[in-house]
């Protein structure tokens, strides 16, 4: 597989660039012959962004999205691995766990030497792309709104206690973007009642919000976390086009302040 194939790249017009890193689904050859049956399945998959946020491509948002598993590398993790969340669970660059706990190798996980391999072959290749697409929109527009799509099952108490809120917005406690663009989403989240909320709860943005996220040189960052309970049947991972239907209005509603927001301070050129 070639670098080129592991990523779909879409260039757009507006100042929006929409990054989503746990949708793909695909396992080189390799690297399921290693895996054990239920992993195969790629459970832990974030289902359907792509379909929630369809709407924002085709009205002008740069796009990127992987086709790869996150059981193949996490694209949301930092290149050495560190915690993003200290004495929680983590996930891993290159996991051997399921969000579960269950092992995904029928025998060894990916050892340090695989786990840098797999960082050059399939991280990297993704990270220059997205660069990339921050650098053009910043010099077009003089700034970039970024969008880290997410989604998660409801219920994974491995990793966070109760029901996740259905809406879940990261700016790494404000410092990922102007605190107005933040505002703007609790507003419109607070006029509807249909689904809950939290800014900077369980989820206060991953590796691509914290890293990416530099208000003060004009890239703004923002993680959104969705419980999968909002969209889709979480048993069998299918679309359910009645309940998704409400959340991608909202969605739309979410995604025009990021188109409309306007920072106090631009970097033309």
């Amino acid at each position: 597989m070639s670098d080129a194939a592991t990523f779909e790249q879409t260039s757009g017009e507006t100042p929006l660039v929409i990054s989503l890193p746990h949708t793909g689904t695909g396992l080189p050859a390799d690297i399921a012959a290693r895996l054990n049956a239920r992993a195969r399945r790629v459970e832990d998959t974030d289902w359907h962004v792509e379909r929630l946020y369809e709407f924002a491509r085709d009205n002008g948002a740069s796009w990127l999205k992987p086709a790869l598993s996150r059981y193949v590398v996490d694209l949301n993790r930092p290149p050495g691995d560190e915690a993003l969340y200290p004495g929680q669970a983590s996930t891993g660059l290159c996991p051997g766990l399921s969000f579960d706990g269950a092992p995904l190798y029928s025998g060894a996980a990916p050892d340090a030497v695989e786990v840098a391999e797999r960082r050059v072959r399939y991280w990297q290749p993704y990270h220059t792309a997205l660069q990339d697409l921050i650098a053009a929109t910043r010099r077009r527009h003089g700034y970039c709104v970024l969008l880290d799509a997410h989604s998660i099952r409801s219920e994974v108490p491995r990793l966070f206690a109760g029901r996740l809120p259905d809406v879940n917005v990261g700016t790494n406690d404000g410092r990922s973007c102007d605190p107005r663009l933040a505002q703007a989403i609790m507003l419109r989240l607070r006029a509807q009642a249909h689904f809950s909320h939290v800014l900077n709860g369980r989820f206060k943005g991953g590796y691509i919000t914290r890293a990416y996220g530099q208000p003060d040189r004009g890239v703004h960052a923002v993680q959104l976390e969705l419980a999968q309970a909002a969209y889709m049947d979480e048993a069998s991972a299918r679309w359910d086009a009645a309940r998704a239907r409400p959340l991608v209005d909202l969605l739309a509603e979410i995604v025009t302040e990021l188109q409309e927001f306007r920072p106090l301070q631009t970097f033309p050129g």
